[in-house]
C-alpha cells in the first residue's frame, strides 16, 4: 500500500481524535455548569443529569485512551498490534449506559414516591445550555460514528445525554404550567427505555468483533461463491473472516485449484484483486493448494502447491 494512502488514514484519525478531545472538553465543561447549577436551583433532576454527563465524560475519556493505544506498533506478543483496545472500550461504554439506564429508572421511582421540589426556570435555562452543547458534540462525532465503534458509543453516550436535556426541558415546562413534579420521573423512564436498545446493538456488535465474528455488513456466503468464481478455483475451504477493530477485516482461505498447470500466481492475484474491489477486503491471506489422488484412485489429499506472497496473495 502506498505511503499516501497511509498519511491520509493517520490524518483522518488524527482529526478524529481532535473531535473526540473537543467533545471531551464542551462535556466536561458543561459537567460543572449543571453541577453547580443543580445546586443552585435546588433541582434534583440536574444532578440526576449531572450524573449521566459523567458517565458521558468518563466514557469519552476511555475512548480517548483507546484511540490512542490502538496506534501502538504490534510487537512479538501482540502481532495484530492493540486495535482490540478500541472495541473492548466500546464494549464499557455500552455497559455504562446500561448502568445509567437502569439508575434513571430507579431515580424515577424514587421521584415518582417522593417528588422533589423543583424550581423550573433555573431548570429549564441549563438544560437548554446543555442541549445545545449536546447538539454541538453530536454534530462533532457523526462523520465517524457509522465507521468506528468506539466513536460510535461515544456519540450514543452524548445522544441519549441530549434526550435527557430534552426530557429536562419538557419536564422543567410542565412543572413550570402545571405544578405537577411527576411529569419529571416519567420522563426520565421514556429516556431510559430509548437509550437501552441502541445500547444493546452497540454490546452486540463489540461481542462479535471480540468472538471474531463475520463483520457486520459482510456476506461469508457471497464471499465464498466468489471465489469459486475465479478462474482456476474449483473449491475453496478454511474460509475465516474476523475484524481485529472497526474497519479492520481480514480474510484467510484455502483456493485448491482444478489442475497442476494452474498459473498460482495469476490465480492468487486475481482472487486477492477481486476480494479488494468487491468487498472492500484489503488483510488477506490466501494459500493455493491442489487435490490429488493416489494412482488406485482409493483417496485423495491436498497438497499446498503454494502460500500467499506478499503483492498477491497478502495485502495490507
Amino acid at each position: 500500500m502506498s505511503a499516501p494512502h497511509h498519511h491520509g488514514h493517520d490524518h483522518a484519525r488524527g482529526a478524529s481524535e481532535r473531535r473526540m478531545w473537543l467533545v471531551f472538553g464542551l462535556t466536561a465543561s458543561f459537567l460543572v455548569v449543571e453541577i453547580v447549577g443543580g445546586i443552585l436551583t435546588h433541582s434534583l433532576a440536574l444532578l440526576s443529569d449531572a450524573a449521566h454527563m459523567f458517565t458521558d465524560v468518563m466514557a469519552l475519556a476511555i475512548a480517548i485512551a483507546a484511540m490512542r493505544l490502538s496506534r501502538l506498533p504490534a510487537d512479538r506478543k501482540r502481532t495484530f498490534g492493540y486495535h482490540r483496545f478500541e472495541i473492548l472500550a466500546a464494549a464499557l461504554n455500552a455497559t455504562l449506559l446500561f448502568l445509567v439506564a437502569l439508575y434513571i429508572v430507579y431515580e424515577a421511582y424514587q421521584r415518582w414516591v417522593a417528588p422533589p421540589p423543583i424550581e423550573s426556570l433555573g431548570m429549564l435555562a441549563v438544560a437548554v445550555v446543555g442541549l445545545a452543547v449536546n447538539l454541538a458534540c453530536m454534530r462533532l462525532l457523526s462523520g465517524d460514528a457509522d465507521s468506528n465503534l468506539n466513536v460510535k458509543g461515544a456519540y450514543l453516550e452524548v445522544w441519549a445525554d441530549a434526550l435527557g436535556s430534552v426530557g429536562v426541558i419538557i419536564a422543567a415546562l410542565i412543572v413550570y404550567y402545571t405544578g405537577w413534579t411527576r411529569a419529571d420521573p416519567i420522563v426520565a423512564v421514556l429516556i431510559a427505555l430509548w437509550v437501552l436498545p441502541r445500547t444493546w446493538n452497540l454490546v452486540k456488535q463489540s461481542v462479535n468483533v471480540l468472538l471474531e465474528g463475520v463483520p457486520e455488513g459482510m456476506d461469508l456466503s457471497a464471499i465464498d461463491k466468489r471465489l469459486r468464481a475465479v478462474s482456476g478455483v474449483c473449491n475453496v475451504h478454511d474460509l475465516h473472516i474476523w475484524a481485529i477493530g472497526s474497519g479492520k477485516a481480514s480474510l484467510t482461505a484455502h483456493l485448491i485449484l482444478d489442475n497442476a498447470q494452474a498459473d498460482v500466481q495469476r490465480v492468487l492475484h486475481d482472487a486477492s484483486n477481486l476480494l479488494q474491489r468487491e468487498f472492500g477486503l484489503t488483510h488477506t491471506t490466501l494459500q493455493a493448494e491442489f487435490e490429488h489422488c493416489d494412482p488406485d484412485g482409493n483417496a485423495c489429499a491436498l497438497e499446498d502447491h503454494a502460500v500467499t506472497e506478499p503483492h498477491a496473495g497478502h495485502r495490507h
